[in-house]
């Protein structure tokens, strides 16, 4: 496994990085699994590890916890806040008042006294982003994180954060962890020039598009749209929806490419990613020993300019065939009193 610096922190992580969003009761319910995929990552030179406290309620940071005993200075811990963990105000989002909390709770939940990159895990237009840096700024020289990053920003609000950091003399965004994949290259129009621009290190989600690169979806071959996947979104996995049709056609074409490369289509995915000169790690989600094990058989795969070719004619550079789940939208998309003046207003004469 080849390791990378992330960001201008001076830490190394591997290129492929264990994420356990699959860990806990949204995929793979049983802990003592879940800490073999984590001691046979480790075994095989990745020391990067992603996880989040929504991930199944919380559940998989103490998966993690428990899988780092005894081996917690070889690892790069990730975690990420923001997202409701409970009903009621004030257990969410990316106040100080929310972060100082919760960071504790993460702490006690991984078992460890500190975490190497604590991320935001979606932006949060009710909190100024002066505060959320500030506290983070605040956790950095408390000693319990080593370094902060954002997750799923766009590049307005990257930027943003960079000025206001200066300004303020607060420590900055580190990281930034998008989704991206053949599928989705959005991010290459602005998200990953701006990491580029100011030295962040990316750790990008998804590489299999939400399994849709897994090779698992044909056209003409039936779907299960209640398990997995399919059963949390089935109108993105669904092939008689017609706005699906360019998906399963560019598979088709990627399928036919990964056969002519010697390679499976998720190891020619997951190479693509991290052939981005802005790319740090990609994040691999395994379920299970065998997704694993299938991942990192392709670590050494290299992806010559002609293949990468190839895969800007099925998908052209900074196209989303699909917009990957859970991407923050900002309000002036999801809130039309935004976007229109008031019924007086609206005429020219």
């Amino acid at each position: 496994m080849r390791y990378r610096v992330l960001g201008g922190t001076g830490i190394e992580v591997s290129v492929h990085c264990l994420g356990t969003m699959m860990f806990g009761a949204v995929g793979n319910p049983d802990h003592d699994d879940c800490v073999r995929i984590v001691h046979a990552a480790l075994d095989q030179g990745i020391n990067f590890v992603d996880t989040a406290d929504m991930y199944s309620a919380g559940e998989s940071e103490a998966i993690v916890g428990r899988a780092l005993r005894g081996r917690r200075d070889e690892v790069v811990l990730a975690t990420k806040v923001h997202f409701p963990m409970g009903k009621g105000p004030n257990r969410g989002g990316n106040s100080r008042r929310w972060i100082v909390r919760e960071v504790e709770e993460s702490l006690r939940r991984l078992d460890t006294d500190w975490i190497d990159l604590y991320q935001v895990h979606r932006p949060d237009h009710t909190t100024d982003v002066e505060e959320t840096l500030g506290v983070l700024s605040d956790l950095v020289r408390a000693g319990k994180i080593r370094a902060f990053g954002c997750s799923t920003f766009p590049a307005e609000e990257i930027v943003e954060s960079h000025h206001v950091a200066e300004r303020r003399a607060l420590g900055r965004f580190r990281t930034e962890q998008p989704p991206y994949s053949i599928l989705a290259r959005g991010i290459e129009s602005a998200v990953l020039p701006v990491c580029q621009r100011y030295g962040m290190g990316v750790l990008v989600w998804s590489p299999l598009a939400s399994g849709f690169l897994s090779g698992r979806y044909r056209p003409g071959r039936a779907v299960d749209l209640t398990a997995g996947r399919a059963a949390l979104t089935p109108a993105r996995f669904d092939p008689a929806i017609a706005g699906n049709a360019a998906k399963y056609a560019a598979v088709e074409e990627l399928l036919a490419l990964a056969d002519e490369v010697g390679c499976t289509l998720p190891e020619l995915a997951v190479a693509f990613t991290v052939a981005h000169p802005a790319v740090t790690s990609a994040i691999i989600g395994p379920r299970t020993m065998e997704q694993l094990e299938g991942l990192l058989k392709g670590a050494a795969l290299t992806l010559n300019d002609a293949v990468l070719d190839r895969i800007d004619e099925i998908v052209p550079p900074g196209v989303n065939l699909y917009q990957p789940d859970g991407v923050w939208a900002p309000p002036v998309l999801t809130d039309p009193a935004r976007r229109r003046r008031p019924l007086p207003d609206r005429a020219a004469a």
